[in-house]
């Protein structure tokens, strides 16, 4: 714990050791090693460089910083923004990437260095004998039947997706005059900054923070209903792990014009089937897909029998970032155990969650069948088996100890073949943890600040119980 909180202080004793991290939140080594070698031979050694993924990102990335010092730079398939070094600019930069998903992928640098003569030769991998295109999306379109090929869109990350469906929604909705968003419950942090930072300002946002709450949602849809264009939730929520009657919500919104962008990538689709009650659905095929944990990916679904169909696709065809054809090559391969790897991970799900349903230090327990989302989830789930990967919960007593004990592998992702368990709120609303008003905030909205989210991996499920159990005393 003490390096979770160095980490989030920027402590130089704890960021030093820091090689690599997840993407979006610690640069990639290649693209350091790219970008310096960028600058060097542009002959500013001065500055500090971001790579995107395509160059119209560099340009939005550029417009979005709005500065007379910034400069696109473009050389031999890579792109980015050179700037001055300086910390907010940097700073606004990163973030705008986070939020968007829009960074150049790391086999695209790998490829770049090699081709300079930076690097010897890429790292071997694994890739798909085949093409991987219809590999991928021959895979996406059996996971989401009946959604055809037309359907499906590829991003070059989760995070893109989500920004990719944002903005279709918002073209699609903006000339009705429709510019409210709507987050339904409490949803992953890059999601909701979206939302709040780029729906045209505090006016445009809106916070249903109970998705049980129907008799809500359709008394703010009757008065406002008019102005949203579209709302956002995921099932299950991302950490509460909170399922809402997706059925209902969208017939609530298709009697309001409302569009409404379902995220299922906590569970997967290989758990349950959400396409038909949703307009737009975003998946992260980093979790489950890229089980190995190598490859940022994303896609798009349209449901194809939805109103704005036709417009949506034409917009998501022009939004979403291209995607690296090597990191396609390496999803390819991976792809084809995502169904053993969801069966696995669902049947030591189920041994943890009895585990600590009756271990006396466990507080609270988050997770699809919890009784306040078990019907609700119950509705889309294919199986009775298909219970999802991904557990939160809190333990009685100080966080620390029973972290620092605990021998599972530590990091702020899921849905890999390997365990990950991380102090979620800590990682991801630290701003929230470590203030009065924060910490009220965290409350209204049933979040401890020592919240665990737990992914359960492809370990044997008896190893993974002893490991919490040690940690448990």
């Amino acid at each position: 714990m003490r390096s979770v909180i160095g980490y989030e202080e920027k402590d130089p004793e704890v960021v030093r050791h820091l090689t690599s991290g997840y993407p979006r939140f610690v640069q990639h080594p290649l693209l350091k090693q790219a970008a310096a070698y960028l600058l060097r031979r542009e002959k500013l050694s001065d500055h500090q460089l971001w790579l995107t993924s395509s160059l119209r990102a560099a340009e939005a990335l550029n417009a979005w910083l709005n500065s007379d010092s910034t400069a696109i730079v473009a050389a031999e398939g890579l792109q980015g923004v050179a700037f001055p070094a300086e910390p907010e600019t940097n700073g606004r930069a990163k973030t705008w990437l986070q939020h968007t998903g829009a960074l150049a992928s790391s086999r695209a640098a790998e490829d770049f260095l090699v081709n300079v003569g930076e690097l010897a030769a890429c790292e071997a991998e694994e890739t798909a004998t085949g093409d991987a295109d219809a590999i991928v999306r021959g895979y996406l379109t059996r996971s989401y039947s009946p959604a055809k090929a037309s359907d499906i869109f590829l991003a070059n990350s989760g995070m893109n997706a989500i920004w990719g469906a944002f903005r279709a929604v918002s073209s699609v909705q903006a000339p009705r005059g429709r510019r409210v968003w709507v987050q339904l419950g409490w949803l992953y942090l890059d999601t909701i900054a979206i939302l709040q930072k780029f729906s045209g300002g505090p006016e445009n946002y809106l916070f249903h923070s109970d998705v049980f709450d129907l008799e809500g949602l359709r008394a703010l849809l009757a008065k406002r209903g008019h102005e949203i264009a579209g709302i956002v939730t995921e099932v299950p929520t991302n950490p509460l792990i909170q399922t809402p009657d997706l059925g209902a919500v969208h017939a609530l919104c298709r009697d309001a014009g409302v569009l409404l962008v379902v995220d299922p990538t906590v569970v997967s689709p290989v758990n349950i089937d959400v396409l038909p009650y949703a307009d737009i659905v975003t998946n992260s095929l980093t979790k489950y897909t890229a089980s190995e944990g190598d490859v940022i990916f994303g896609a798009v679904i349209v449901n194809g029998s939805g109103r704005d169909a036709t417009l949506l696709r034409a917009r998501l065809a022009v939004e979403l970032e291209p995607v690296y054809s090597r990191d396609l090559d390496r999803l390819a391969a991976e792809i084809g155990d995502t169904d053993a790897v969801v069966r696995t991970t669902n049947e030591n799900a189920a041994l943890v969650v009895e585990f600590l349903k009756k271990h006396p230090r466990i507080s609270s327990l988050h997770w699809s069948l919890k009784p306040e989302s078990a019907e609700n989830y119950r509705k889309l789930a294919r199986s009775p088996e298909s219970i999802g990967s991904v557990i939160s919960f809190t333990v009685t007593g100080d966080l620390a100890p029973f972290y620092d004990r605990l021998r599972l592998p530590k990091g702020p992702s899921f849905g890999m073949k390997t365990t990950l368990i991380c102090p979620f709120i800590y990682l991801a609303h630290y701003d929230l943890v470590t203030s009065a008003r924060g910490r009220v905030v965290l409350a209204a909205n049933q979040l401890s600040p020592d919240l665990l989210r737990l992914s359960v991996g492809c370990e044997p499920g008896a190893d993974i119980v002893a490991a919490l159990e040690e940690a448990l005393v």
